[in-house]
C-alpha cells in the first residue's frame, strides 16, 4: 500500500492510464476482427473499408503510446496480407 502523496498520485495516473490504454486496445482487436471477417465472407469492398479502418486503429494507437511502432508495422502488414490472401 502506497503511503506517500506522490505514489498515491502515481497508482492514480495508471490505474487512468491503465483503462485508457485498454479501451484503444480493445477497438484495434475488434477492427482487425471485423476486417478478417469481411475478408473470409468474401465481401472485398467491406473488407478494403474495415482493412482502412483497423490500419487507422493501428496507427492512433502508435500515436497514444500504446503499441510500439514496430509492432504496429508487423500488425498491419500480417492484417495485409490475410486479408488478400482470404480475399483471393
Amino acid at each position: 500500500m502506497a503511503n506517500t502523496a506522490s505514489q498515491i498520485k502515481r497508482n492514480r495516473q495508471n490505474s487512468k492510464r491503465h483503462a485508457r490504454n485498454l479501451a484503444v486496445r480493445s477497438e484495434m482487436k475488434t477492427r482487425i476482427k471485423k476486417a478478417e471477417a469481411a475478408a473470409a465472407a468474401g465481401d472485398a469492398a467491406a473488407a478494403e473499408e474495415a482493412l482502412r479502418a483497423a490500419q487507422a486503429r493501428i496507427d492512433s494507437s502508435v500515436a497514444k503510446g500504446v503499441l510500439h511502432p514496430r509492432t504496429a508495422a508487423r500488425r498491419k502488414s500480417r492484417l495485409t496480407r490475410r486479408v488478400r490472401d482470404q480475399l483471393g
